[in-house]
């Protein structure tokens, strides 16, 4: 029997940590072929994704995919994420979450054949997450939740080059 990735169990964790800290979960997502998503709000293959329970409705997330409806631009949305794709997950107001690797599969389709994939994150692809996520939180937060006032970040704690992201592996 196959080992179940510990991924969906991390993501799901941290999920629960944001809600109980009053924290606005978000994950930033690689898109792809099987990724259901606006594909408007998709800049360089990834989107960032407000997931907290004011901005979805039915929100699951399963061990292989992440499901939930959400709005944006006023229009009801069905979203499917794979966990396989999920770059990041963490929490808008402070930054603190997780980095994971791009899995091998999501490697070969990004790749576009041109040459064997590697279970090791290219490093860009992992800047480009966190970049993508301090970016876009305020831009994504806004598309979902029409009463949730977007803020600057206000931890002057946090060294302005680095993020809080952990890259699991």
């Amino acid at each position: 029997m196959q080992e179940i990735s510990t991924k969906p169990y991390l993501l799901r964790a941290l999920y629960e940590w944001c809600t109980d800290n009053g924290f606005t979960p978000h994950i930033a997502v690689r898109v792809d072929n099987g990724t259901r998503v606006p594909r408007q709000f998709v800049r360089n293959d990834e989107i960032v994704l407000n997931i907290s329970f004011e901005a979805t409705s039915q929100l699951q997330m399963g061990n292989e995919w992440i499901e939930f409806s959400a709005r944006f631009s006023g229009k009801s949305h069905k979203i499917e994420v794979q966990v396989a794709n999920v770059l990041a997950i963490y929490a808008r107001e402070n930054g603190q979450g997780m980095a994971f690797p791009v899995e091998p599969a999501t490697l070969a389709a990004a790749s576009d054949g041109d040459g064997p994939a590697s279970a090791e994150p290219r490093s860009s692809e992992l800047e480009g997450a966190e970049k993508e996520a301090q970016e876009s939180a305020a831009a994504s937060s806004a598309s979902f939740s029409d009463d949730a006032p977007i803020s600057p970040d206000d931890d002057s704690s946090k060294s302005p080059g680095r993020s809080h992201l952990k890259v699991v592996k």
